[in-house]
């Protein structure tokens, strides 16, 4: 069982700034508790005994919750001094990392997908990466994901699909895969790691119909206010 977490908790959130002003997305209030706190709670219920954090915007506000609310020594603190990406923050998080394994979430997003489950696949499929993917219906926000026998085997572009599988933005991350790689410091995951190389085999995938939450516009961070608690409860 993988139990190393980084949680991406880096982005700007310009999209949210009309609702949540001057908090961070992951600590937007959400039923009357901070976004993360679920995602923490959840974590911990799944195995996780390590968080590694990876932060730049705003980041001494989200240090500052965490600190409350984890033991000291379960975390520690990625924090970039420019803008990296997805991919630079995973990459200069990936290097605190003690195992070779890590499961990755974004801060923004809540699927309850099995961690146990996704790290079954990832091990025994030996991958670089497993990306947990959620089957949704009429869809523009996302991009589809393909797959062929757990094996992804190609990135749609965000545009109007009527059924199909979506990245869930939690994944099990093979830690040397990416670090024997070589990087500008900033790039993206999504583009620059997965829709690149998804050629070689080495992504697989479990699909979910877990609960899936991405609070990251004013309407889905609204409809989390009513949904959130009665899914996860």
């Amino acid at each position: 069982m993988i139990t190393e977490a980084i949680i991406l908790g880096g982005g700007l959130g310009t999209r949210l700034q009309p609702v949540v002003g001057d908090l961070p997305k992951s600590l937007a209030p959400v039923a009357g508790r901070p976004f993360l706190s679920y995602l923490l709670e959840n974590a911990k219920k799944q195995g996780i005994k390590k968080f590694i954090f990876a932060l730049g915007h705003k980041s001494d506000q989200i240090e500052a919750f965490v600190k409350k609310s984890l033991p000291e020594g379960s975390y520690v603190f990625s924090t970039e001094e420019e803008p990296l990406g997805t991919g630079g923050a995973i990459y200069k998080a990936c290097s605190l990392a003690e195992g070779p394994n890590v499961i990755v979430i974004n801060a923004d997003t809540y699927f309850g997908v099995t961690y146990s489950n996704l790290t079954i696949v990832h091990e025994l499929r030996k991958a670089a990466c497993t990306l947990a993917l959620k089957p949704m219906k009429a869809f523009d926000r996302y991009g589809a994901v393909e797959i062929e026998k757990q094996t992804v085997t190609g990135f749609g572009e965000k545009k109007y699909h009527k059924d199909g599988l979506i990245n869930g933005g939690v994944y099990a991350l093979s830690v040397p895969s990416l670090l024997q790689k070589s990087y500008p410091a900033s790039f993206s995951f999504e583009r620059d790691y997965l829709e690149k190389d998804y050629r070689n085999g080495k992504f697989k995938a479990l699909v979910s119909d877990a609960y899936f939450i991405d609070i990251g516009i004013p309407e889905d961070y609204q409809r989390a206010q009513e949904e959130l608690t009665k899914h996860i409860a």
